[in-house]
């Protein structure tokens, strides 16, 4: 088996306050800590919004309560999501945020992107974005291109995300502050981001498994294929796999995201996006990255690992004086994954019943073994 920093994941929807039909801290943690995730950052589109310190107060507050595993807040970047005006940010941080997005939807112009980013670089915090344009996007339900033409499903076109990811590349090289790219999906966006670096940009990026194991030509009429970014081109997701193996890419997250069965047992098109993604994530990086020579070992522990951390400007090391925060997982264990067994509520997911080698096998949180296989 190997012993490992503990896991971080950078994106993830625990759905409380307000959304608890179909998650909780306690749930959500749960499954994260089946997943070798010993801290996750949950996103602000919870019901209120985290866009004030009281309601990040009591996310920290329940959490240190309930959850299993350490929930690092993201707050908000404007007032209710909306776009319209800064966020209480200074506050969120006293609070417990490690970032700001507006995730569900992008920070709505370039000129309050450029106040966030002014405000955030003052502050040390990275700001997320969720990639995509609005105009572009327009009601589509999964990428465009041959297959949603066969399906007769509205499609988004890949520049919806990439001209946004050139937008914010733009904005973070005219402020100098930190910009991370959610759940990337396209070669286009991978390239403004390794331009980015070579100018000497803090620009880093996140891949979610979902985007390196499927593609468009794998969606039908479930809607446990409806995700956003929706599922791309074979030549996109061989473009992820080749920045998450050459340092492009900073970090795996999951982009976990439930739903409860009720809204997502309808049409395609009136489903919500989003699939839950704890539990597969470890599997699908050794399944489609490691075992067929596509990254090492090494390398897939940095991105669940140092690479996120990274991001968040902390470190995470085995070593004396370290958080006691280890993931122990086997590469080799046969297993199948069955959603009605997850901790979730949720059951969202388009990996319901596939068969990995590879798996958690225990989630140490400050010395405690929250997790064991």
């Amino acid at each position: 088996m190997i012993v490992a920093p503990g896991f971080i994941d950078l994106h993830c929807h625990l759905r409380e306050p307000g959304q608890e039909l179909s998650e909780t801290i306690e749930t959500g943690t749960r499954a994260a800590a089946r997943g070798g995730f010993t801290a996750v950052c949950t996103m602000p589109n919870t019901q209120p919004i985290n866009d004030n310190a009281s309601v990040t107060r009591g996310i920290v507050e329940r959490a240190a309560a309930a959850g299993a595993v350490r929930v690092w807040p993201i707050g908000a970047a404007s007032v209710g999501s909306k776009g319209e005006a800064l966020a209480e940010i200074a506050a969120m941080k006293d609070a417990g945020i490690v970032a700001v997005s507006d995730d569900g939807k992008p920070v709505a112009t370039a000129r309050l992107m450029r106040q966030v980013m002014d405000y955030c670089r003052a502050l040390d915090l990275p700001v997320i974005d969720h990639c995509e344009d609005p105009s572009l996007f327009a009601g589509g339900v999964m990428r465009e291109g041959p297959r949603s033409i066969r399906l007769g499903l509205k499609g988004i076109p890949a520049q919806s995300e990439s001209i946004c990811v050139g937008r914010d590349v733009e904005v973070a090289a005219l402020t100098g502050a930190r910009l991370h790219i959610a759940h990337m999906s396209t070669r286009a966006s991978l390239e403004y981001v390794r331009a980015a670096k070579k100018q000497g940009l803090q620009v880093t990026c996140e891949v979610t498994p979902h985007h390196f194991t499927l593609i468009d030509e794998d969606v039908r009429y479930d809607s446990h294929y409806k995700m956003n970014p929706p599922l791309a081109s074979r030549e996109d997701r061989a473009a992820l796999i080749e920045g998450l193996a050459d340092g492009s890419v900073d970090a795996i997250a999951t982009d976990h995201a439930p739903h409860h069965p009720s809204s997502k047992d309808v049409e395609f098109d009136r489903a919500p996006f989003g699939i839950t993604g704890f539990e597969t994530a470890l599997a699908l990086g050794l399944s489609e990255l490691v075992h067929p020579g596509k990254i090492s070992l090494k390398r897939l522990v940095e991105l669940f690992t140092t690479g996120p951390a990274r991001v968040l400007g902390i470190e995470r090391k085995i070593a004396a004086d370290e958080p006691a925060d280890m993931t122990i997982f086997s590469p080799d264990v046969a297993w199948t994954f069955r959603a009605a067994d997850s901790p979730s509520k949720s059951r969202n997911t388009p990996f319901d019943g596939r068969s990995f080698r590879g798996a958690p096998m225990a989630t140490v949180v400050a010395g405690r073994i929250v997790y064991r296989r």
